[in-house]
């Protein structure tokens, strides 16, 4: 027990605030001294020992007396400062409103106090910085014990940082105050407050200046003392500040970023020679994060070192990801069958070691590892408060590798636009050697070549047949129903006025209708254009007054032509409506079996919209990241072309009815086994065979909608059959071995043509088989499945 007179001031000269025993006296004859015989003979004792001695009773200015009597306030003081924690508590007995302490535990002496028994510097400029909380209190016992308010204060943590003794890092102590002991008496009357005073000072009870309008703290005496109570709050703390550095203001991927997390976990674990180390798992490498990154710029990749993912197995930080959980190395050194970076670490003087995997939606992301040069230094302890901050790093890893992953992309998106999710891994790994080439100085500007070898193509088309007729006609009716709409207006015009103007724009209509009903050449719409909208029309007003019939005629005229294209446009519509109806309708199929098929085996697909549909797969070995490719694959896949090419044929039928013009559908596909390789062109953005050899495939490709039957002329594409192309006897045999196959499912029906083709530029010898494709019974099979479910 000592006595202390250091003063903390914040005008508390006017302040009328002292010392006395006399509230905890009551306190204990209100609540201890009738307990038991020994405590009341305890309290009678105490009485007497005071009642003897005039410098404890009342008002005590001196508290330095109260060392003299260790007998009276050791036992008074034991119902606050309980004797089996009087050790271990952090607590202080103050003066009520100076704060000077006068009894403290020796817990308390040894974090505050110095050694003249004054609070250490830095505690009083941290408490003489918190001068508006204790006014806020002291208004607050005023409010409670004088007028009756209700005062209770936001919950408001006062915290205290301390240096350890030992290791010199920082603990963080929580200081509450308890009031119980002091008691508050108005020197002067008190002034009376009206209603309105009590509702405003209820509703700023933190508003020091309109609390000082109204309470004079000058006009009050404060008796008794105010305990203090610490508590070290070092491990919540830290953590909660770890959360919003992680969370809200640092970042773990820059190099002040990382230092001061690593002072964070030095002061949590309690050892300033703890180091941490940040791993992150991208694709086959992993990223590790140590406060030897050089840049600020807040980058995940940038302040890394890039390790390849197979250098880590067998080591401590592939068993911990194995696992899945937290990993403790007593002394790395002596670890059997150490691996090459193992040996690196030790080299480096790393011997105790935590590793804890960050997950993100159970999938392992990344790993946070703590170590120490020194050997069995972390243990259980240090691993469950590890355990604890994990989620946190798990969180901030995956927002970093986010942002990497949208600076990849980005440089995807500039160098390549879209990417097909099944190739997205390889220009990823592209994109990242192309950052670490920046990172290691390299100006060069332009990613590595992109090339897939030995893959297999899978090419198919679905073409609306007669389309091109289909259009011409639709023009043809159109142009021919406006000619006849403009030689009404000038036949109704004649009748009236005979002029010779009118008469040569009839004999021009008319022969304008006889041309294009007999044929349709590309120049016909800009010469009806050019008569009707540039020559007719301009004269309207001049004859439109002629008579009724003529305005009658015009406005027929006007009202059918399209607002948009000033020309009647109606069976050219109806054509494209019904091309872009049915389009869409076998794109969304090919789009939607090819999904299914992407799970069954990743394969790149690109199709096209033209009149109908096409597309191109490769599938190989190359193209797969993780999965294996095999002949099976290969007639898997073209197993899968025909039955594609039946359900297109099915939609086509099943669509027929809601389009306006009458649309047919032939497909074709090209089967050729015979591995090629792709590049990327970067330039066009765009896959392309590479190497001469490759290109007869897209030769063939290019020739093969205008194929014919040798020696008949007949087109090879038929509507309501499947061509199928091959030059390979091997390639005719598998094809008609799927043939009998999907003819027993009822999706063929089993009659088929094995055909020669005409020579074509370039391409010669290809043989086909033709095969008509069960339209009755797959309906019917759709129907049956419909409604079984």
């Amino acid at each position: 027990m000592e006595n202390h007179t250091t003063s903390l001031s914040f005008n508390a000269d006017i302040i009328h605030s002292v010392v006395s025993l006399d509230p905890l006296l009551d306190f204990w004859e209100k609540n201890l001294a009738h307990r038991c015989s020994h405590m009341s003979a305890m309290f009678e004792e105490i009485k007497e020992k005071i009642s003897q001695n005039s410098a404890l009773q009342g008002r005590i200015h001196d508290t330095e007396i109260l060392n003299d009597y260790p007998d009276v306030i050791i036992p008074l003081m034991s119902s606050v400062f309980p004797a089996a924690s009087f050790h271990s508590d952090i607590m202080g007995a103050l003066n009520p409103s100076t704060f000077e302490p006068f009894y403290v535990s020796p817990e308390f002496q040894r974090l505050f106090l110095d050694n003249k028994n004054n609070f250490k510097d830095e505690v009083k400029s941290s408490l003489e910085t918190e001068t508006s909380k204790k006014l806020l209190h002291i208004y607050c016992l005023v409010l409670e014990k004088i007028y009756h308010l209700d005062c209770r204060l936001p919950d408001q943590m006062d915290m205290q940082i301390i240096p350890d003794e030992k290791t010199g890092l920082d603990r963080y102590y929580r200081i509450t105050p308890d009031f119980q002991f002091v008691r508050v008496k108005a020197l002067d009357p008190p002034a009376q407050l009206s209603k309105e005073e009590r509702s405003l000072i209820a509703e700023h009870v933190t508003d020091i200046e309109i609390l000082s309008r109204y309470i004079d703290l000058s006009k009050f005496e404060f008796t008794g003392f105010t305990i203090v109570k610490a508590v070290d709050i070092t491990e919540s703390q830290l953590i909660s500040t770890l959360e919003r550095d992680l969370i809200d203001e640092h970042s773990i991927f820059s190099s002040d970023g990382i230092k001061l997390l690593e002072s964070r976990l030095q002061v949590l674990f309690q050892r300033p020679d703890i180091a941490v180390g940040i791993g992150s798992l991208q694709g086959d490498q992993v990223m590790i994060m140590k406060n030897d990154c050089s840049s600020n710029i807040n980058c995940l990749f940038s302040n890394s070192h890039h390790i390849n993912l197979k250098d880590l197995q067998g080591s401590v930080w592939h068993q911990a990801t194995e696992n899945k959980s937290i990993l403790k190395i007593p002394d790395l050194s002596k670890k059997s069958n150490i691996v090459p970076l193992e040996q690196q670490a030790a080299a480096a003087g790393i011997r105790s070691m935590l590793l804890s995997p960050l997950l993100f939606q159970g999938e392992v992301i990344g790993m946070l590892e703590v170590f120490t040069p020194s050997a069995n230094s972390l243990g259980s302890k240090e691993a469950l408060l590890l355990e604890q901050i994990t989620p946190i790093f798990s969180s901030a890893l995956k927002r970093g590798q986010d942002e990497l992953h949208k600076h990849v992309q980005a440089i995807i998106k500039e160098k390549c636009t879209a990417v097909h999710p099944a190739v997205e891994w390889r220009f990823e790994k592209a994109a990242m050697d192309h950052m670490e080439r920046i990172r290691h100085g390299s100006t060069a500007s332009e990613m590595e070549p992109i090339i897939f070898k030995d893959v297999v193509p899978f090419y198919g088309q679905s073409d609306i047949r007669g389309s091109s007729l289909a259009r011409n006609r639709g023009i043809q009716q159109d142009l021919v129903k406006q000619l006849t709409l403009g030689l009404d207006i000038m036949e109704t015009a004649i009748e009236i006025r005979s002029w010779p103007l009118l008469l040569e724009f009839q004999y021009r209509i008319k022969t304008m209708i006889k041309e294009i009903s007999l044929n349709v050449t590309s120049g016909d719409e800009d010469a009806v254009f050019s008569l009707l909208h540039k020559e007719m029309v301009p004269i309207f007003d001049d004859i439109i007054g002629l008579e009724s019939n003529v305005a009658k005629r015009i406005k027929a005229y006007k009202s059918a032509l399209d607002p948009i294209k000033g020309m009647i446009y109606h069976k050219r519509k109806e054509y494209e409506n019904s091309v872009s109806r049915l389009n869409k309708t076998l794109s969304s199929y090919l789009a939607q079996e090819d999904r299914l098929m992407q799970q069954s085996f990743p394969h790149y697909f690109e199709k096209r919209q033209t009149d109908g549909v096409d597309y191109i797969m490769y599938a190989g070995a190359s193209m797969i990241e993780t999965q294996k490719f095999a002949g099976f694959h290969i007639k898997n896949l073209t197993l899968w072309q025909i039955m594609l090419a039946c359900g297109l044929a099915l939609q086509t039928e099943q669509i027929k009815p809601e389009l306006k013009i009458v649309l047919d559908t032939c497909h074709l596909i090209l089967v050729n086994h015979s591995p090629l390789s792709i590049r990327f062109r970067f330039d066009e953005k765009r896959f392309d065979v590479d190497g001469a050899y490759d290109v007869r495939h897209e030769i063939i490709k290019s020739r093969l909608d205008k194929a014919l039957i040798k020696g008949s002329g007949e087109r090879l594409t038929q509507p309501g059959k499947i061509a199928m192309v091959y030059s390979n006897p091997s390639e005719g045999r598998e094809i008609r071995q799927h043939i009998d196959f999907l003819s027993s499912t009822g999706k063929l029906t089993g009659n088929f043509e094995i055909l020669e083709l005409d020579d074509m530029p370039d391409v010669r010898g290809l043989k086909a088989i033709r095969v008509e494709v069960n339209l009755e019974s797959m309906a019917k099979a759709q129907i049956i499945e419909m409604k079984t479910g």
